[in-house]
């Protein structure tokens, strides 16, 4: 294979390439090598290019006997990492032997991986801890407490108060596993928005009452319709409003308002605004991009305490998918939170 004709193969792969030849020099690489490499790195030898002992151990290995060998090869691109599956494999040059070494990137696949097995992780913690409680309380009931009425019935009642939390746990898993398997399939029923919302709110209003929190609303004076799927949506604003209430603190007033339907380019279509307000004591900004991740809390006694599982804002992100809309959230410290749901109408 002669020069341009090698130059014209390498650049007709998809993923970043590399041509090194026997005697350990860069023959040949293409656009996306060039990108991840630099642009000068023709003639170099491999070793000041890689510059990762897993990677150039391979490839030596190669260079001497010749047959095919699979490294990692991991490096940032500044904002975060990136890891690649490096394939090296023989090829014949015209006046040499070679290896053809290809960087496929993993990075979502190992970041799959990741996230299922912090999932499992997360779910077997969420589990083990009640369970924990409720198997000593049995030994305590079995055998110290069990002529003591008194602390059998306290410890009974902490035992429900667990297996009630093991139970919320995993409604809301079955819950996720449901609205992850819908997320693809567009809703198509319809639903009576201001009606439905004030519905979820008006549900509340004994829980706001207890909490010493006050629930107001901001509706359009007519109905509208929008194609959605009605217990979902309930599940997105009573998620929503009863996060607000909880952790608003008392005093705290949760506005729930819905806008007129108007183009918004957000969804690019019709669209319409749903604003879930407190003015509880609002969420540093740190943790505002992360609070839709699964088992992700600010405050995590005060959010098991409330009986929270950590999976609600996951929940609610994928039901906002579903129905092709986009969520936000607007906070500063000290001067509440907002939760702004916007759906395409149609």
């Amino acid at each position: 294979m002669d020069a341009p004709t090698l130059e014209s193969f390498v650049q007709a792969v998809p993923l970043p390439t590399v041509v090194i030849r026997s005697d350990e020099r860069i023959e040949a690489a293409n656009t996306e090598a060039r990108r991840l490499f630099g642009s000068s790195i023709d003639q170099r030898h491999f070793i000041t290019v890689f510059r990762q002992p897993e990677l150039l151990d391979a490839i030596d290995a190669s260079l001497r006997d010749m047959t095919e060998r699979r490294a990692r090869y991991v490096t940032n691109n500044g904002r975060h990492d990136l890891t690649y599956e490096v394939t090296m494999r023989p090829v014949q040059l015209p006046r040499s032997g070679g290896l053809l070494v290809c960087f496929e990137d993993v990075s979502q696949r190992e970041k799959v991986g990741q996230m299922r097995r912090d999932f499992v992780a997360n779910v077997s913690h969420e589990l083990r801890t009640p369970l924990t409680a409720v198997i000593g309380f049995i030994e305590t009931i079995k055998g110290p407490a069990r002529d003591d009425a008194k602390a059998r019935d306290r410890f009974l009642n902490i035992m429900e108060t667990e297996t009630g939390r093991m139970n919320r746990l995993v409604d809301d898993l079955l819950s996720l596993s449901r609205v992850e398997a819908d997320e693809r399939v567009r809703p198509r029923e319809v639903v009576l928005l201001p009606s439905l919302v004030r519905s979820v709110g008006r549900s509340f209003e004994s829980l706001a009452k207890d909490a010493q929190a006050e629930i107001a609303f901001d509706l359009p004076k007519e109905d509208f319709e929008l194609l959605g799927d009605p217990d979902q949506l309930r599940q997105v604003f009573s998620n929503l409003i009863e996060n607000a209430i909880k952790y608003g603190g008392a005093g705290t007033v949760v506005t729930v308002s819905v806008s007129e339907p108007t183009y918004d380019a957000r969804v690019r279509a019709v669209g319409t605004t749903v604003r879930v307000s407190d003015t509880g004591p609002g969420i540093d900004p740190i943790h505002i991009p992360r609070l839709t991740e699964r088992f992700y809390r600010i405050d995590n006694h005060r959010s098991r305490e409330m009986g929270g599982t950590g999976l609600g804002l996951a929940i609610v992100k994928h039901i906002v998918n579903r129905h092709r809309g986009r969520m936000r959230v607007e906070s500063e410290k000290g001067r509440g939170s907002s939760f702004v749901i916007t759906l395409p109408v149609e």
